[in-house]
């Protein structure tokens, strides 16, 4: 997979509110990064200009040629209610017209890659929270992307349960290969995850600071409470604490 290349990209909206003003950032093959920043700063527009959800106004979002494929996993599961998991996961793959024998092992495959394998049959209001957003993950992951665009997807969930779902993203992540763009508020998680953190001030949305967490994986329950992670996140909370007061400021 090419680098992807956001280069002076902006958001414009019709009325003359300026969403998004010129960023440029690249995106290297095989990275978790994570966008980080005050409600309003484009986080989610800049991972749907990703996606080809939304267009920029200005500037070019590059994802190489041939385009990565990707895969979109938004803040609430979306999962369709009367049908059962295996159907939800295989969504993707009927809409793309694949024969129903192979689509059905390659949900068989994402399920297990999610820890879902025996709740094919259930339908959404039989499984927890969590395990709806890993059925999510799975419907993201069955068409065998190479790029996973995350918007803030664990935000409604308690923290044990995120802290799990973290720690088998990581993993999906490196066993995979994926290359990851994760949006979170949560400047720990952003910590635990990333390789590189990308704080964004808000009014219009701009990056601001860049963060580089060099810590090697896989992590664990021990490197939360280290120090080492504690510093980590108190240098991330002070950049974002001036991205938001230089917002409050405008």
């Amino acid at each position: 997979m090419p680098p992807i290349e956001i280069d002076r990209a902006e958001l414009v909206y019709p009325n003359g509110t300026r969403a998004l003003q010129p960023v440029s950032l690249q995106v290297a093959r095989g990275e978790f990064l994570t966008l980080i920043g005050p409600s309003g700063c484009g986080k989610s527009s800049l991972l749907k200009m990703l996606a080809g959800l939304q267009a920029p106004s200005g500037g070019r979002v590059a994802l190489g040629a041939p385009a990565p494929r990707l895969s979109f996993v938004f803040q609430e599961p979306t999962l369709m209610p009367w049908a059962r998991i295996a159907a939800n996961v295989r969504l993707p793959l009927d809409l793309a017209g694949v024969p129903r024998a192979q689509a059905e092992v390659r949900v068989q495959q994402a399920l297990a890659l999610v820890g879902l394998d025996g709740f094919a049959t259930h339908r959404p209001r039989e499984l927890s929270g969590g395990m709806q957003m890993r059925a999510s993950i799975a419907r993201a992951l069955v068409t065998e992307p190479e790029l996973l665009l995350m918007d803030e997807p664990f935000g409604a969930l308690d923290e044990i349960t995120r802290n799990r779902l973290d720690d088998e993203l990581l993993a999906l992540w490196q066993r995979r290969g994926l290359t990851v763009v994760f949006v979170t508020h949560s400047i720990h998680e952003a910590v635990y995850l990333s390789q590189r953190v990308v704080v964004m001030g808000a009014r219009p949305g701009r990056v601001v600071a860049e963060a580089v967490v060099d810590e090697p994986f896989p992590r664990g329950p021990a490197w939360r409470v280290s120090q080492r992670f504690a510093l980590q996140a108190a240098a991330l909370q002070e950049q974002l604490l001036a991205a938001s007061d230089a917002a409050a400021e405008r």
